[in-house]
């Protein structure tokens, strides 16, 4: 999509993001009080999409990529990864964790690789998302920016 941006939610946004986050079965519950920055994927004056970052010195997070349904498979969850993936990078990220329980394929198609839980740096294993949003059948995978 030539007109999709990819912006900080703002608050009043942030009903967009968390109603795109339980259409698509991912976890929502610190969307407000949680340390993730989400962002939005607009475009044709809506919001088609949604991800975050949460960022531990140089490894982080990422949160919750969710496509608004009509817009799938149209490469919008594409363009909100390079997107993040380039925010976590300008921030001096050098490694990016995620957890799926759905979109392993996706993310290895994006070059990352399934690492195990217990080789996450603390920081990241202590997020809400590791410890109790994301069930333990989720895969653990990882990407060197």
């Amino acid at each position: 999509m030539a007109d999709l941006r990819l912006e900080p939610a703002g608050e009043r946004q942030l009903d967009d993001v968390e109603r795109l986050l339980a259409a698509n079965g991912l976890p929502s519950a610190d969307v407000r009080s949680g340390s993730a920055q989400f962002y939005v994927a607009a475009a044709g004056g809506g919001v088609v999409g949604t991800g975050g970052l949460e960022l531990y010195g140089d490894a982080g997070l990422l949160r919750s990529v969710a496509v608004r349904e009509s817009e799938r498979e149209s490469g919008i969850g594409t363009a909100i990864c390079d997107g993040l993936e380039e925010i976590a990078r300008a921030e001096g990220v050098e490694a990016l964790y995620l957890l799926t329980t759905t979109a392993a394929g996706f993310f290895a198609d994006r070059g990352y690789e399934e690492t195990e839980r217990s080789d996450t740096p603390p920081d990241i294993r202590e997020t809400r998302q590791f410890e109790d949003l994301c069930p333990a059948t989720a895969v653990c995978m990882r990407t060197r920016l």
